[in-house]
């Protein structure tokens, strides 16, 4: 008994010493990046690495006719963030009045382009996917064509939702898609214009079954993965499918779905992007609505990491309140 006092006392004081130097015996749990990521109202998220640090550049989500410009935000670690405010507007752009959406932003030859959709375009309208340049990833960036990359409605879809990817013979492709339909192209080098393919079209399209709006693609394991949303933004069941193919062209047969709503964290999760991290490990960065909000821009930018199954498909991803922790970059 007295050797077991003496352990206990011995134990007391070494808590009250480690206290005092403002330690804990307790293992303190690893910071994590929680979710939002950052505050506001934040939708379409476009992740990217430039320049040693992670960057994340979303749509504002607020009335249409207040979506007159762009932030965007930094972290070297995935988990603090540095907001830059007013990144592009629509004052840099004389042809983009509202409805500025879902950026995707491409480094090429020391310059950064910024791809948006402006205007909610109908047919006959001006508007539609735009481009702008800047030296800098939080610019301020400068309208590069002082018109609509594309105004058009091709096959059905309308310009918005664009995702820039470049293929490993170095070509960018441009795959976008409002209306239940999606398109892609091939972009000139200097992002001026549009390539056409062999048989001298422009356009093809490439829409899979349920597709709504949001494209993204990647290519691993030298097969090419397609991914979109589904349902609609303002409602539970928006969502985020994918597909597999051999082809950029496809076809696309879908799979199923990584992304949706859990009732016990958050409803419509879903326009998303991923990150493939110089750890190796893989992020889906994408928004959703919290459980106790109800108005339709109420979105928030989240992260969470994302992993494959041995056969190469996508495992669901699980919605959390901890998002990811740190992958700093060295």
């Amino acid at each position: 008994m007295k050797r077991n006092n003496a352990t206990l006392l011995a134990g007391l004081v070494l808590a009250a010493v480690l206290c005092a130097c403002g330690l804990s015996l307790a293992q303190e749990s690893p910071k994590t990046s929680g979710n939002p990521l950052f505050p506001g109202w934040y939708a379409d998220p476009e992740v990217a690495l430039f320049q040693g640090q992670y960057w994340i550049f979303p749509t504002l989500s607020v009335n249409f006719d207040d979506q007159t410009y762009f932030d965007c935000f930094s972290s070297k670690d995935l988990t603090t963030w540095q907001k830059h405010e007013r990144i592009l507007t629509n004052e840099n752009v004389k042809w983009a009045k509202r409805a500025m959406w879902a950026p995707a932003v491409v480094q090429k030859d020391g310059k950064y382009y910024f791809f948006f959709a402006a205007n909610d375009v109908h047919e006959g309208e001006v508007g539609g996917i735009g481009v702008a340049v800047a030296d800098r990833p939080e610019g301020p960036y400068r309208d590069l064509l002082g018109k609509p990359l594309i105004n058009d409605i091709v096959n059905g879809a309308q310009p918005i939702d664009q995702y820039v990817f470049l293929d490993d013979d170095g070509t960018y492709y441009m795959i976008y898609g409002g209306w239940r339909h999606c398109n892609i192209v091939k972009l000139k080098s200097d992002f001026t214009g549009l390539e056409p393919y062999e048989d001298g079209s422009y356009y093809r399209e490439i829409t899979p079954a349920n597709y709504v709006e949001g494209p993204f693609m990647f290519k691993k394991d030298g097969k090419y993965y397609f991914m979109w949303s589904e349902g609609g933004w303002t409602g539970p069941n928006y969502c985020v499918a994918y597909a597999i193919s051999d082809s950029i062209f496809g076809p696309f047969e879908r799979i199923g779905k990584v992304i949706e709503s859990d009732p016990d964290v958050a409803y419509g999760a879903g326009h998303h992007s991923l990150l493939h991290a110089p750890s190796g490990k893989w992020y889906a960065i994408y928004h959703r609505r919290p459980l106790e909000e109800t108005h339709g821009n109420s979105r928030a930018t989240c992260i969470e990491e994302m992993f494959f199954n041995e056969d190469g498909t996508i495992k669901p991803v699980r919605l959390t309140f901890e998002g990811v922790a740190p992958d700093p970059l060295q």
